[in-house]
């Protein structure tokens, strides 16, 4: 292969992060000018980040993977801000970057060891040491603000819902369920992590304490809690955390998680978002959430999620992530800013009417900035924390997350990624109308050398007369002379926003590659236009979301360069289930259908799922709960399998067999419906795979499947 590199500060970094092997693995789609499942899959992935105290120097993760040896490798950069100058730090893999003796060296997980520990070098990578000597894995970090203690987040065995084994039968391989929450996303829980405080003499940690010793409880929250689940307060006095004190099944059925303040000194701990006294109000978690009022917030009792603390710099307040309503994992997350003098509590940015993301601290203590989405796009705001009022500080077409605030105070550090672009790093001013200063192009050659279709923003109006915002991806080099297939992207979550969002599988870029139009929708039911638009999904799987489908189709449809006859529905989890459910009630649109660990049968859900405050709140009830007139609740009386009867288009069912949150069940069912229906079908199944498909050679199985099935019915 011939690939000429200028050897600038950028393609610098391009070469030290890609390497050749990446772009051998890229080679036939640079030849064929298109992305490829190859491409995709060779692309670098941009991972955590995090900026010296004197913000000269930028640590970053980048994971690539080895097709052939169907792995990956995460490794850790460091870049000079100034020249953007980058090399790679860690010679082997290593994750989780921070600073630490004021800048001079970056401490970093790694299991060189055959264990995974904390380790450090300097920043020219000269001198590396192993600094902790844990019998079980690390997980996770952070050090205090003097740098003598450190939080180091490990697993703990957990019987609270699976019985221990026999001691006499180490062989065997029976579970036994005591309780619900036995499983979660992909595991048995035989083990959860708890967050334990070490001491720091500048080499070694040592003396570990477990911060919720005895406790049954997991902190960070399984299954996606991290570190930014816990804080270090500015004196290093305290360590803020996260933590649902709930198991089984009451912890399956509600979302109430609180922020706990653990003091170091007298490891005693109390909770801020509650008093000492509260009692929680009993809940029928038979019955719709919605029609309780005991699961909402009433005054001081925060009783939805409340995570992610942050204290602010000059230590007189905290900030975390909180939502109103138990059972509600998708009520919007707002700002609630606890001062420790007063012991009161207020919630900043109100009028924002949308999902509060990642935040950080403004270095006067007096303002909080933060990401939220708002008309399909992930931008940068700042409110101040007195007067609760909020303003953008981006406005751009893609999607910010925050990673710091810069220690000069004047901008933030931050990544960035788009329909058309992954993951890259900048530096965002703080004030408007400066200008934002990109630091990496990891995937450069990727962007040069292969063709990318245009992203447009296209108004609908749907079926009651709103306006719906959808996302409309041309193919390269699109020709409004021909007709083109289209395909309806059906998001999932169910509430999780069509956004800017780049995705490594269903990513529109490489539906585009092949000759399709794809159209996706924010229709009801995703955050970004206000409150009721989010809600009015709740218990409404089949109502109105769908005809915001179906208005999206036609109204690209009616485009002359679109081919009303090879037009096709794709989608997983929530677009799994939309699938499944247009396949019964489509009215002849769609020539081919693919749908990813969707739900098929809703009545089978709600007892199959782990997280049972799901299933309460968006199906209202258990399927046994009739309403007053006696009728099914609707999510149970318009379950996609009443109507396989309709089934006539051919349809794909993907799953993978370690998803506990759908189960693989759903899509053997609907496999098995078609079949007997006399309908063409395919199942692709993943033994080792989860809700998502995390594995190189699995993930281009899934592209060359999925494509091969669109291509049958559609090309």
């Amino acid at each position: 292969m011939t690939f000429k590199i200028t050897l600038t500060a950028a393609t610098l970094m391009m070469s030290l992060t890609l390497g050749a092997q990446n772009l051998q693995q890229a080679e036939e789609a640079f030849q064929k000018g298109r992305l490829t499942p190859e491409a995709l899959w060779s692309m670098g992935r941009i991972g955590g980040v995090t900026v010296s105290p004197d913000g000269k120097t930028v640590a970053y993760t980048v994971t690539t993977y080895d097709i052939k040896a169907n792995k990956g490798e995460t490794a850790i950069y460091v870049m000079d801000t100034a020249s953007c100058q980058t090399r790679r730090l860690t010679p082997g893999r290593g994750s989780q970057p921070a600073f630490i003796d004021g800048g001079r060296r970056v401490a970093y997980l790694s299991s060189a060891s055959g264990s995974s520990q904390v380790w450090a070098t300097d920043l020219d990578g000269t001198h590396t040491e192993r600094l902790s000597d844990e019998t079980a894995d690390v997980e996770g970090f952070s050090f205090s603000p003097d740098g003598s203690h450190i939080i180091l987040i490990k697993s703990i065995p957990s019987t609270t819902s699976i019985a221990a084994k026999d001691a006499d039968l180490p062989l065997s391989t029976g579970i036994l369920a005591t309780d619900l929450m036995y499983k979660h996303w992909d595991q048995y829980v035989t083990a959860i992590p708890h967050p334990f405080v070490a001491q720091f003499d500048g080499r070694k940690i040592s003396g570990a304490i477990d911060v919720l010793e005895g406790e049954p409880f997991e902190c960070p929250m399984l299954p996606f809690g991290g570190i930014e689940q816990l804080a270090w307060s500015p004196d290093g006095q305290s360590i803020a955390y996260t933590c649902r004190k709930k198991t089984g099944r009451d912890y399956a059925v509600s979302t109430d998680s609180d922020i706990f303040l653990y003091d170091i000194a007298t490891k005693t701990t109390r909770n801020l978002c509650k008093p000492a006294d509260y009692k929680a109000p009993a809940i029928d978690h038979t019955k719709s959430l919605q029609d309780q009022a005991v699961n909402k917030q009433e005054g001081d009792f925060n009783v939805g999620y409340d995570e992610n603390p942050q204290f602010s710099p000059d230590g007189r307040y905290i900030a975390w992530k909180s939502r109103e309503r138990d059972g509600y994992e998708s009520d919007l997350s707002r700002l609630c800013v606890y001062e420790f003098k007063t012991g009161r509590k207020t919630y900043v940015a109100g009028q924002f009417a949308s999902e509060v993301n990642e935040f950080v601290w403004a270095a006067d203590s007096k303002r909080l900035y933060f990401t939220g989405v708002w008309h399909g796009k992930t931008q940068i705001y700042q409110t101040d924390i007195k007067t609760g009022s909020f303003s953008p500080i981006t406005d751009e077409v893609c999607d910010y997350a925050l990673s710091a605030l810069m220690p000069d105070g004047k901008s933030l550090l931050a990544t960035r990624h788009s329909m058309s672009r992954a993951d890259e790093i900048f530096i965002v001013p703080i004030r408007k109308g400066q200008t934002i200063t990109q630091l990496t192009e990891v995937n450069r050659p990727f962007y040069d050398r292969l063709a990318w279709g245009e992203v447009k923003e296209r108004w609908v109006k749907t079926s009651d007369g709103q306006s719906e915002l959808c996302w409309v991806v041309y193919p390269p080099h699109f020709d409004p002379a021909k007709k083109y297939p289209v395909l309806l992207f059906c998001e999932g979550g169910p509430q999780s926003p069509v956004s800017q969002f780049w995705s490594y599988r269903w990513n529109f870029q490489i539906m585009a590659a092949n000759d399709y139009i794809i159209i996706a929708p924010n229709r009801r039911g995703l955050p970004g236009f206000g409150k009721k638009w989010l809600e009015d999904i709740s218990g409404d799987y089949s109502g109105q979301c769908m005809r915001d489908y179906l208005s999206a189709i036609d109204d690209i449809a009616a485009e002359p360069y679109v081919d009303r006859e090879r037009l096709g529905a794709v989608g997983a989890s929530f677009g799994g289930y939309s699938v499944y459910w247009l396949a019964g009630n489509h009215d002849k649109r769609f020539k081919c259908f693919i749908s990813h660990d969707g739900i098929f049968n809703t009545q089978q859900q709600y007892l199959e799922t782990e997280e049972m405050w799901f299933a309460n709140w968006d199906l209202k009830s258990a399927p046994w709960h009739r309403q007053a007139n006696g009728e099914m609740q609707n999510a149970f009386a318009h379950s996609p399998h009443l109507y396989a009867d309709k089934w006539d288009t051919p349809i794909l069912c993907i799953h993978g067999q370690r998803d506990f949150r759908i189960e693989y069940t759903q899509a053997e069912s609907a496999f098995s419906a078609a079949r007997m229906r006399g309908v063409d079908a395919q199942l692709l199944l993943f033994p080792d795979e989860n809700h998502w498909v995390l594995k190189p050679q699995n993930g281009i199985l899934w592209q060359r499947t999925f494509f091969r099935w669109l291509d049958k019915y559609l090309k």
